[in-house]
C-alpha cells in the first residue's frame, strides 16, 4: 500500500509540475512577457578575488552541465516556437555564454549585473534603478529575455531561483510562473 501512495504521489508531481509547465509556455506564446533566467550551471559561489570584467578566464563560468544546460533553455524556446523580441544579458561571462547557447544573438546590459560581492554592492540601486526605468520604456508586445543572476532576480521579484530557472512574468513585472531546466 504504501508503495502504491508513493507512486501515485510521483505521478501526480509530475502532472502539475508538466501542468504548471504547459501553463508557462503558453504564457510565453501570447507574447508580452518578460522573461528572466538565471545564468546556468557555474560551480562555485561569487566571484573569484581577481575578477576581471573583461577576462572570462578571471571569472566564475559555466561547466559542461550548465553548457548543456544553456543549449536545453534554447531548446525549450525553438520547440516551442516562442517569439523573442530582444535577449540582455549580464555582462558577467556566465550569462553571456548562457545567452549565446540558448540563443545565439543577445545585446550586453549592465543594469543585470550582479552586485553579490561586496565590490559591486554598492552599484544595486542604481542598477534596479535604471532596469525599472528600461522596462517602463519598453515598446514591443513580444518576449523581451534577461540573462543574469541570483540577487539580480532576487532584488527585482522577490524570489529565489535555481541556476538556469527561468522566470516569466507580465510587463507590470507579476510572475506567471517558471520553469526549472535542470
Amino acid at each position: 500500500m504504501k508503495k502504491l501512495i508513493l507512486i501515485f504521489s510521483v505521478l501526480l508531481f509530475q502532472f502539475n509540475y508538466s501542468f504548471a509547465n504547459d501553463e508557462v509556455i503558453e504564457s510565453l506564446k501570447e507574447g508580452n512577457k518578460l522573461i528572466f533566467i538565471r545564468h546556468a550551471l557555474a560551480p562555485g559561489n561569487g566571484d573569484p578575488e581577481n575578477f576581471e570584467l573583461q577576462n572570462c578566464s578571471t571569472q566564475r563560468n559555466l561547466d559542461d552541465r550548465g553548457i548543456q544546460q544553456s543549449k536545453r533553455i534554447g531548446l525549450i524556446f525553438k520547440k516551442n516556437e516562442i517569439k523573442i523580441d530582444k535577449i540582455y544579458s549580464s555582462e558577467w561571462c556566465r550569462c553571456k555564454d548562457t545567452a549565446k547557447y540558448a540563443f545565439n544573438d543577445f545585446k550586453t546590459f549592465d543594469a543585470l549585473n550582479s552586485f553579490y560581492d561586496i565590490r559591486f554592492a554598492a552599484n544595486e540601486d542604481k542598477q534596479i534603478k535604471d532596469f525599472y526605468e528600461f522596462i517602463d520604456n519598453i515598446d514591443s508586445k513580444n518576449n523581451i529575455v534577461f540573462v543574469t543572476h541570483y540577487v539580480v532576480i532576487g532584488a527585482i521579484l522577490n524570489i529565489g531561483t535555481s541556476s538556469g530557472e527561468i522566470v516569466v512574468t507580465d510587463k507590470n513585472l507579476n510572475i506567471i510562473g517558471s520553469i526549472d531546466t535542470l
